[in-house]
């Protein structure tokens, strides 16, 4: 808390706490009408000067703005009881805790809020335990200073220090009451973007203390993660502290509502959606960013744009793991079990306190690790704990169709989807894995060779850059790599079994290890074991197994195994597979699982092919669950077995009515088809036509299922003239997800047959001047194009003039006039996500006589319209501010004065607090606030 609190030097000095992302709370009596203050940090000797942006002197309350530092705030809590409320801290700087004369010192006193005490003059009464040292009842008080001090209770901020009454000994202090503060107007919008108010309703003396050493226990779990590759080419344990690791991924959201379709940070999505269900594909990153979410909102370590879940307490709840113990569902009591966190039990009712006063964070990782059978029973358990406890934030990841969409929609969760690595994140990837593994300390001294080496492979190999595209196996490949000084698989199967031969065979050879647990086994024989084990598990819809399970699967394999039997029974060779494979690990005390899913699929994938159990897998095609597994298959089946393989798909796809699955039945026999060395011609045959039956794409399920197939699905589609005009959005957004070179020959023929319209917001997906070329040239004017790189705005002269344009970016407003120099803009112009645009007057050398419609969306510098009276043939202007407001310039507020000399110009203002504005009365009904 002391990172809260600051001295504050007005007319005499006091003190502060910070309430918002850059508000200070103080008394109005330590300023004393000034319009600035100078205020002091703990540990620092630099002093800032800052300005009141509110202040009142009856309530005897201020607001200071400190624009240079955005930490985490206190958390804001209301008392709601009568009775009295022990516990209580005070920090500041009083007069008796000053040090070498004069300097301010931070002090700490606990104490009792009396609710009763002040009730007719609605303050707020609190008793110190002690009486302050070196008190003197007729001097000055040795709490001198403390006035605007903070006062916590249960964790929250109550109120401020007013004053010291006389004759109490110094023991009592009179206070401002938060809800008072909150309940004058002008305090509640500047506050009202951290408003979420806890109430203290009764005493939870330990509440506070265990909540310190629960987030300690998070961290300590979450905090550090394994990347894969170090841990068998390093000499440390496989785990790095979690930011060394961790990389903001891209994600796209499914929300109607969201401005174009430019890919976001995940980060700054789930900054202002308070409930999300994350689809990713194995690798993708779900659990990672699970882990990274709870281990610094705990902390209260997370960035300016999700600094509001900074002190939410994280609730995470491995599914994976609640089906290995065979438990239900937790309740509130039981979440903070679940995670198995090396922790106490907490205080009798802790869990369902915190959920309450919404200030949980409830992270769900794996919805589709639950048996299809089951989901509904999850989606009830969450349903029904969401609206007990409806002010809880909360994330869950699911593989990408596990779950129908909108499946958690009537509980108001938006979808978003982890999207593909770009090449930039590939490269960012690729820098994190090695500085791990320079901070791990191996004595390879080549790894800047190396590092240099792989990224240039990235940089000229497109093929190997699409093998990279989850970090999973990004990670594969640098681990690979460094392992064979450059030498890489081609194809994502052999990329897998490249890995296990690392992990199962070259790892001890490697470090010259022989045996240390007295068992030596060659890789086969690992893999055997391995893959009866995880057979085992995908055959029971589970990922995660206790110690008695494994045993038992051992038990059974080691008499067909009589060289490994030998040499020890199944709990020696259980701790031979954790101690040495790589591919096990304990989750929690005596539950384990593979190292990721994927290993898990495909080693029961081998296991199903060489156990002659094909058709076992292919009565189970109906499964999602067992779809990876299936298409892994493909690259252990033999010359005779593929064909099998594929025509059981084929066949599974074609007895179903649903359009849905039966485009994904077709499109895992197609997946597999293409790991042929030999397949029958009339095989491959079939397998297109079957492809070609469920074109063109319906919804965007179906898209994103044949999407899989990349390049292969293009040829099969139908031609332009005919394809009707409902399914056209579909059958270019399947073109644009193939993307790049490839498809640009079809996008091109789509185009000249007048669906031009539907590709004009694909532009990124494809090669940049030649996508202007062939297919911008054919959009119509009543179109928009979305510009979202930097390298479009160089053949924008390609698109015709008098489309509508959509620049979503942060571009230099210099750049996007040249752009447009030469050009009319049409009727339609959008700036979107820009941090650098401030005004428009770079707009005025630019031709906008057609120019009708403009909007400026989450363009958070932008506080001057000057420039706009000219645009005499506007009608509609939209604004919206940033997702949090306080985002706004400090010094800034939007000045509609400019709009008032348009007399037809309508304008539509979204996020926009009314204290931010001057000039909005003059525009009467020609102005809409939402």
């Amino acid at each position: 808390m002391s990172l809260r609190v600051y001295a504050v030097m007005g007319r005499q000095q006091g003190t502060g706490t910070l309430v918002g992302r850059d508000l200070i709370l103080t008394s109005a009596h330590v300023l004393g009408g000034a319009h600035h203050a100078t205020v002091l940090t703990p540990g620092s000797d630099s002093t800032r000067r800052l300005r009141v942006v509110w202040s009142d002197d009856r309530l005897d309350a201020a607001l200071l703005q400190d624009t240079a530092r955005h930490s985490p705030a206190a958390r804001l809590s209301v008392v709601a009881t009568d009775r009295p409320v022990p516990g209580c801290e005070i920090l500041g700087f009083p007069r008796v805790q000053r040090y070498d004369g004069q300097k301010p010192d931070l002090d700490q006193f606990t104490g009792t809020v009396l609710p009763m005490a002040g009730l007719l003059r609605r303050t707020l009464t609190v008793e110190l335990d002690h009486p302050p040292a070196d008190a003197d009842e007729d001097g000055p008080s040795p709490l001198a200073g403390l006035s605007g001090a903070p006062v916590f209770a249960a964790g929250g901020l109550i109120g401020i220090v007013r004053a010291v009454p006389r004759r109490r000994g110094h023991r009592r202090l009179e206070c401002v009451p938060l809800s008072a503060i909150l309940a004058d107007e002008e305090a509640h919008e500047w506050l009202a973007p951290y408003v979420t108010l806890a109430p203290v309703t009764r005493t939870h003396p330990h509440d506070q203390p265990y909540e310190e050493e629960y987030a300690e226990a998070v961290g300590a779990v979450y905090r550090r993660t394994r990347i894969f590759g170090l841990d068998e080419l390093g000499k440390r344990a496989s785990e790095w502290d979690l930011d060394t690791a961790y990389l903001s991924l891209e994600a796209a959201s499914k929300d109607p509502c969201s401005p174009g379709p430019v890919p976001q940070r995940i980060d700054d999505l789930l900054a202002s959606r308070p409930r999300v269900l994350l689809r990713g594909d194995a690798g993708a990153g779900k659990t990672t960013l699970v882990w990274w979410l709870a281990a610094h909102a705990a902390a209260g370590t997370l960035g300016a744009n999700l600094a509001e879940l900074n002190g939410l307490v994280p609730f995470v709840v491995p599914l994976r793991s609640l089906r290995a113990r065979g438990t239900d569902y937790p309740t509130p009591t039981e979440l903070a079990g679940v995670s198995g966190l090396m922790i106490d039990p907490s205080p009798e009712g802790w869990a369902g306190r915190v959920l309450s006063a919404g200030r949980g964070l409830l992270l769900v990782d794996g919805l589709d690790e639950v048996p299809a059978e089951e989901r509904e029973a999850a989606h009830t358990w969450l349903s029904r704990l969401l609206a007990r406890y409806p002010r809880t934030r909360c994330v869950a990841t699911v593989r990408p169709f596990a779950v129908a969409p909108d499946w958690l929609g009537s509980e108001q969760f938006e979808e978003l989807s982890l999207l593909p690595l770009r090449d930039a994140d590939i490269q960012k990837f690729v820098a994190a894995w090695h500085e791990a593994a320079r901070l791990d300390g191996d004595p390879d001294r080549n790894l800047v060779g190396l590092e240099h080496d792989l990224a240039q492979q990235f940089r000229h190999n497109p093929a190997l850059a699409d093998l990279a595209r989850t970090p999973l196996l990004c990670a594969v490949i640098c681990a690979l790599h460094r392992l064979r000084e450059g030498f890489l698989p081609e194809t994502r199967w052999s990329l897998y079994s490249s890995a296990l031969q690392m992990l199962l065979g070259t790892r001890d050879e490697r470090r010259r290890i022989d045996a240390p647990d007295g068992i030596r086994m060659s890789v086969e024989e690992h893999t055997q074991l391995l893959q009866r084990l995880a057979a085992w598990l995908v055959r029971g819809g589970q990922t995660e197994f206790s110690r008695e399970q494994a045993l038992h699967q051992l038990t059974r394999a080691l008499p067909g195994m009589p060289r490994v039997a030998e040499q020890g029974g199944p709990e020696e060779i259980l701790t031979h597979l954790l101690n040495r494979s790589g591919l096990l690990q304990e989750r929690t005390d005596d539950v384990f699982h593979f190292a990721h899913r994927t290993f898990q699929d495909f080693l029961a994938a081998k296991e199903l092919v060489e156990d002659d159990q094909l058709k076992e897998a292919l009565r189970h095609a109906h499964d999602q669950q067992w779809h990876d597994v299936l298409v892994l298959a493909a690259g252990h089946c033999t010359r005779r077995d593929l064909p099998v393989l594929v025509e059981g798909l084929l066949t599974a796809g074609s007895s179903t009515r649903r359009r849905d699955l039966k485009t994904t039945l077709y499109v895992l026999a197609a997946l597999s088809a293409q790991h042929a060395a030999w397949l029958d011609g009339r095989l491959h045959e079939r397998v297109r036509n079957a492809v070609r039956s469920v074109m063109p794409p319906r919804n965007r399920d179906q898209v994103n299922q044949l999407a899989r197939l990349g390049g292969y699905v293009l040829p099969l589609l139908p031609e332009p003239d005919r394809v009707a005009k409902d399914a056209l959005d579909q059958t270019t957004r399947l073109i644009s997800s193939v993307g790049g070179a490839e498809a640009l020959p079809y996008a091109r023929a789509y185009a000249e047959c007048g669906a031009a319209f539907l590709l004009a917001a694909d532009w990124s997906f494809f090669p940049t001047e030649a996508y202007a070329r062939d297919v911008l040239c054919h959009v119509p004017d009543y179109c928009g194009i979305f510009v979202s790189r930097r390298d479009q705005l160089a053949h924008l002269h390609h698109a015709p003039q008098r489309v509508g344009l959509h620049f979503w970016g942060s571009f230099e407003p210099a750049d996007i006039a040249r752009s447009l120099v030469g050009r009319e803009v049409g009727a339609a112009l959008s700036f979107g996500s820009n941090t650098l645009l401030e005004d428009l007057t770079f707009l005025r050398d630019v031709d906008l006589s057609a120019l009708e419609e403009l909007a400026l969306r989450v363009c958070p510098a932008l506080m001057d319209l000057s420039g706009i009276d000219g645009l005499t043939h506007l009608r509609k202007l939209v604004l919206v501010a940033t997702p949090d407001p306080s985002w706004l310039p400090p010094e800034g507020r939007l000045d509609l004065t400019p709009l008032s000399r348009l007399p037809d110009l309508r304008t539509t203002l979204s996020g926009f607090p009314a204290r931010r504005l001057i000039g909005a009365a003059a525009l009467g009904d020609r102005l809409t606030v939402e």
